[in-house]
């Protein structure tokens, strides 16, 4: 007798995703779930024979099943200091100073204080200038108007500039320390903004304790499954995030699976304890070793071969390319898929050198599959060689909101901003796509509709393989495709449903989820939201 399942989503539209080559998405009515594993996909009168006295049914009434999304590239405890510090994502310069007052207003010094100077720090955190009609960065102007006595810093949404009062940059000393070439000055004066290495000065500053960390993942957590997602590659470093996650997976507490994509900085340490990329069980797993190669375009720090428009600059380094070629070699040959950061186009040149110098080892398909992360200004040349090398493409789609006619990429970029963020070649090419939001903001469909509709055929892609890409194209960069990413009897059952279709919806961003399952777990419910999801599967994910 086939023992009854633990869950069954039944009267929806479930598509598995699975790709052409096995066969295609297909569809059916219902799926039913047992010890967090997909057990049947068929009509609903055939699932209907696995419901027991302890299966809980959830009538969808008619919506859209997808596989769990995979955001392939995020930071969520960043997610979490915007939903528990100050959220600057907003349209203008003083509705960002009227939240960082709000925020000052809550700070005290019992927060974060510490130490021999207790001032605890006013944090804002994703502002976007190109939304504003000034288009200029946060200023030490500015947030000297918010306090004179507390630090106060305001990060940019890429996270590669920030600016900061007065109080901020004597207690760092950082306009005359070892990154003050990294301070921007007029007239001989720092401005108090901030790019690459003096923003790491000020994130090491503000980093939070054990007990924080859990606060802001937790918060992150709920945010992520309630946007669908069920799997993260969050890249973390010098943080306590590794340690919360195992605490949250022990205690029964982890709603997300988690790969944890470490920086360069921490490979000695990985090495010394013997840990490689896929190491770990259950929800918590070794991920790859990321590093930087240059900056962000809206700092104007990407590497270019050509300069700004808006400026007479070609971007930095932040690691340069003989140093970026030692850490991939001593990554690969330690075990490890490599994640580099890499925007312009010769910038994504040395990342594609240093893999190609590493050498082609080990894993069934010849490769690590080492990722570059973001590859934005990819040219044609870089694009074929990713191909021939097996490098993913870890992309954010969320990015393309920058492409159009008045946006960030034409002022910084002029008509190359056609030329960026090349989805569609990239997939002509066989190039594995894997979508992530970097937090900006982490919202897939966000991203999905801006790959559907962006202004470029270059750059588009359709529905069903934008999804894929935040599906699959996830798993497959973490090396889990064989039990996530699509579904399909015997994968994990990681699902999400939505109130609307994302093949017939006018607007793919104003779709909202509705229903999250992370290995068998009810994790987010807006359907029955009143229910107990204790009989959803006790989520042990024992496959390791």
């Amino acid at each position: 007798m086939t023992a009854a399942a633990d869950l069954v989503l039944t009267n929806a539209e479930v598509h598995t995703l699975v790709p052409p080559a096995d066969g295609g998405d297909e569809t059916s009515e219902a799926v039913a779930v047992r010890d967090g594993r997909i057990v049947r996909l068929a009509s609903a009168y055939d699932v209907d024979f696995l419901v027991g006295t302890d299966t809980r049914v959830i009538d969808l009434d008619g919506r859209v099943v997808l596989p769990g999304f995979v955001d392939a590239h995020t930071h969520l405890s960043m997610v979490g200091r915007r939903l528990v510090h100050a959220d600057l994502g907003v349209d203008s310069r003083a509705a960002a100073l009227d939240r960082l007052r709000e925020r000052a207003v809550d700070v005290t010094v019992e927060d974060t204080g510490d130490g021999e100077d207790p001032r605890p720090w006013i944090q804002g955190f994703g502002y976007d200038e190109s939304r504003w009609d000034d288009d200029r960065y946060l200023s030490r102007a500015d947030l000297d108007d918010v306090s004179d006595s507390l630090p106060v810093v305001a990060f940019r949404e890429d996270m590669h500039v920030a600016g900061v009062n007065s109080v901020a940059l004597d207690r760092l000393g950082l306009a005359a320390g070892d990154h003050a070439g990294d301070v921007r000055s007029e007239n001989g004066e720092p401005t108090g903004v901030l790019v690459e290495g003096a923003v790491d000065a000020v994130w090491d500053a503000v980093s939070p304790s054990k007990t924080e960390t859990r606060r802001l993942l937790t918060a992150a957590q709920r945010h992520a499954n309630e946007r669908g997602v069920t799997g993260v590659h969050d890249m973390v470093r010098a943080s306590h995030a590794p340690a919360v996650y195992r605490d949250l997976a022990a205690a029964g507490e982890l709603t997300l699976r988690v790969r944890l994509n470490y920086w360069a900085d921490h490979l000695d340490a990985l090495r010394e304890v013997g840990l490689a990329t896929n190491h770990g069980e259950g929800l918590v797993r070794v991920g790859a070793i990321k590093t930087y190669t240059d900056g962000s375009f809206g700092g104007r720090t990407a590497k270019l071969s050509d300069p700004y428009d808006d400026a007479d600059t070609r971007g930095q380094w932040v690691v340069p390319p003989a140093e970026l070629e030692a850490i991939v070699r001593e990554a690969t040959d330690a075990g490890f898929q490599v994640a580099a950061h890499a925007i312009g186009d010769e910038a994504v040149a040395a990342v594609l050198d240093a893999v190609a110098a590493a050498g082609r080892v080990d894993g069934e398909d010849g490769a690590r599959r080492h990722r570059v992360e973001h590859a934005e200004l990819a040219d044609d040349a870089a694009i074929e060689r990713m191909a021939d090398l097996g490098v993913v493409a870890s992309v954010q789609p969320n990015f393309l909101k920058w492409v159009g006619e008045d946006g960030l990429y034409h002022r910084r970029l002029g008509d190359r901003r056609v030329r960026t963020n090349r989805y569609r070649a990239m997939a002509d090419a066989s190039v594995p796509l894997a979508f992530g939001s970097d937090c900006m903001p982490l919202d897939p469909l966000f991203g999905v509709h801006h790959a559907v509709n962006a202004p470029h055929e270059d750059q588009r892609l359709s529905v069903t393989e934008a999804l894929r890409a935040y599906t699959l194209g996830g798993a497959y960069a973490g090396f889990d495709e064989d039990r996530l990413g699509t579904l399909a009897v015997g994968n994990r059952a990681d699902l999400v449903a939505l109130d609307g279709s994302p093949w017939t919806a006018d607007r793919i961003d104003g779709i909202g989820p509705v229903l999250t399952v992370t290995d068998g777990t009810v994790v987010y419910d807006a359907v029955s939201p009143d229910a107990d999801s204790s009989t959803a599967g006790d989520g042990d994910d024992a496959d390791g």
